[in-house]
């Protein structure tokens, strides 16, 4: 039997890593997957010997806090790993910690491949030479990513984002608010302040904010957000009763691209969800908030003007971005107002996203499974 050991830290690598999982399991038989697992990754047929919700945290404060717990987690996974020797391990996401496992694991003579690069083309480049050590191989989900690490002799297979697998070219609004049962004639903004707790306590105030401006000028606009987890919509749950009880916003679970596809537009926090909402073909705002500390270094280590992926694979701003101060509910308000009353606009942007949703369908799944098995080759 083949085992491979996997790991994933947020709700966006528990999504990838399951799709690689069921992949995997079309092509390998039999084969057994342990890991650091979320609930997609488990029910795709992963035995979880941790959740990934130990690893999802953000920002040096949060960090530090939990950085002896991680550790513990870490060595005691890694030490299980070299009792009972996996044929492959496989990293999703989760640099900071996943690339330390690797590194020992293969210096052990585990095989490794970490999916999902880090983003070494905004920030910290210097990763591409710790990669390099730690790992047989690397996933890429965007071309120009591929091309960095060819450049510093890294094997590299660009493989595609699963998402734009996922996603139809041209997502049905009137059936995902079908779906949803939301009302298929009113304006609908989506809500998605982020998957982990920190981001929904530094981001959910301020859209909750942004939503009670947008609110008061348009009554009949309704709302809609998408929730990661169950501890996340707990947290989002306890800000909207203080800030905006009185206005017409639906809480949804795990429903984030049902959201997005019928929503008019949308808020959201950067990452993942940002290049999610690209691929629904929704126009958005982009705002993130993190500690004091986290942005000054983030600040020093910073080598693009342009943080969120949808203007990175535009190459242009296709979505306003607003970082630390910037993000501010009256700014995140006047964008979403100005994009309303902008149809010619948000029409170029469906068309341009579009565009690039067709440039990352791949078949991710399958071309990461080709890697894999050349590795265990």
């Amino acid at each position: 039997m083949t085992t491979i050991a996997i790991v994933a830290g947020e709700a966006s690598g528990d999504y990838i890593a399951a799709d690689l999982i069921t992949a995997l399991k079309k092509r390998l038989d039999p084969v057994k997957f342990v890991g650091i697992a979320g609930p997609r990754m488990a029910k795709a047929g992963c035995e979880a010997r941790y959740s990934q919700e130990e690893l999802a945290v953000m920002g040096f404060t949060e960090v530090l806090r939990r950085l002896p717990r991680i550790y513990r987690i870490r060595r005691a996974f890694a030490d299980g790993l070299l009792r009972n020797r996996p044929d492959l391990m496989i990293g999703v996401d989760a640099p900071d910690f996943n690339l330390g496992l690797e590194m020992k694991l293969k210096r052990k003579g585990i095989k490794t491949i970490h999916y999902v690069s880090p983003a070494v083309w905004a920030w910290r480049p210097e990763r591409v030479h710790k990669i390099k050590k730690a790992v047989d191989r690397i996933l890429t989900l965007f071309p120009f990513e591929a091309d960095i690490y060819r450049r510093h002799g890294v094997a590299v297979s660009y493989v595609g984002h699963p998402l734009a697998d996922a996603i139809d070219i041209a997502p049905d609004r009137r059936q995902a608010r079908m779906s949803l049962r939301l009302p298929p004639e009113k304006t609908i903004i989506g809500v998605l302040p982020g998957s982990r707790r920190k981001e929904i306590e530094k981001i959910g105030p301020l859209f909750c904010e942004a939503a009670r401006l947008l609110h008061r000028a348009h009554p009949d606009w309704r709302f809609a957000a998408a929730m990661a987890t169950p501890a996340t919509r707990s947290l989002f749950e306890r800000v909207a009763r203080r800030q905006i009880a009185d206005i017409p916003l639906t809480l949804f679970d795990g429903r984030a691209k049902d959201v997005m596809t019928a929503s008019d537009l949308v808020m959201v926090a950067s990452g993942t969800a940002a290049l999610e909402a690209l691929l629904c073909k929704r126009p958005m705002v982009v705002a993130y908030k993190m500690t004091a500390l986290t942005a000054w270094y983030a600040r020093r280590k910073l080598i693009t003007d342009r943080y969120s992926l949808p203007n990175h694979l535009a190459g242009r701003d296709v979505a306003l971005e607003l970082y630390q101060d910037k993000a501010r509910p009256r700014l995140i308000a006047d964008e979403i107002e100005r994009l309303y009353n902008a149809p010619d606009e948000v029409a170029g942007l469906q068309r341009e996203f579009t565009e690039i949703h067709h440039r990352l369908r791949c078949n991710a799944g399958e071309r990461a499974t080709d890697a894999v098995m050349e590795v265990l080759a």
